[in-house]
C-alpha cells in the first residue's frame, strides 16, 4: 500500500551530552512536543500529514527544531497551545506560522493555476513576493 502524504513534518529529537555548547532538542522537550503535534494532527483529521521524529537536523541551537516538507519550512516549535495551534493551521493548508520561523527559512509562493497547472517558487522570507 502506497501512502501519499501532502506534508512530512520532521521533529528533531537529537540528544547530546549536557555540556555540549550546541545544546540539543531533546533537552528542550522535543519528544513531548512531537507527541502533542502528532496527536493534534490526528485529532484534526490530517491523514495526509505525517509527523515523524528525526535525528539531528543541525539546528539544535534554535530548537526544538522542525522542518516541513516538501516546502522546506523550518520552525522553532512552541510548547504552548496557541503556538501549537498556529503550526497546525499551517499543516491544514493555512499560512506559514511566521512567528515561529527559524532563521533563514524559505517560504513557498504558489501561483494560481493556469491551464490546470499551478507553479511553485521557493523564495527567501525577506524577499518580496514575485509578481
Amino acid at each position: 500500500m502506497t501512502h501519499q502524504f501532502r506534508m512530512h513534518v520532521f521533529v528533531c529529537t537529537n540528544e547530546r551530552l549536557p555540556e555540549s555548547p550546541r545544546g540539543c532538542c531533546a533537552a528542550k522537550n522535543s519528544l513531548e512536543i512531537l507527541t502533542r503535534l502528532k496527536r493534534a494532527a490526528k485529532a484534526e483529521g490530517l491523514k495526509d500529514v505525517r509527523v515523524n521524529k528525526a535525528g539531528c537536523l543541525d539546528n539544535c541551537e534554535s530548537g526544538p527544531s522542525c522542518v516541513v516538507y516538501p516546502e522546506g519550512t523550518w520552525y522553532t516549535l512552541p510548547e504552548d497551545d496557541e503556538g501549537m495551534g498556529r503550526i497546525l493551521q499551517h499543516l491544514k493548508g493555512g499560512d506559514v506560522a511566521s512567528e515561529y520561523l527559524m532563521g533563514d527559512c524559505l517560504r513557498k509562493v504558489v501561483y494560481p493555476k493556469v491551464g490546470g497547472v499551478a507553479s511553485i517558487r521557493i523564495v527567501a522570507v525577506d524577499d518580496p513576493v514575485p509578481g
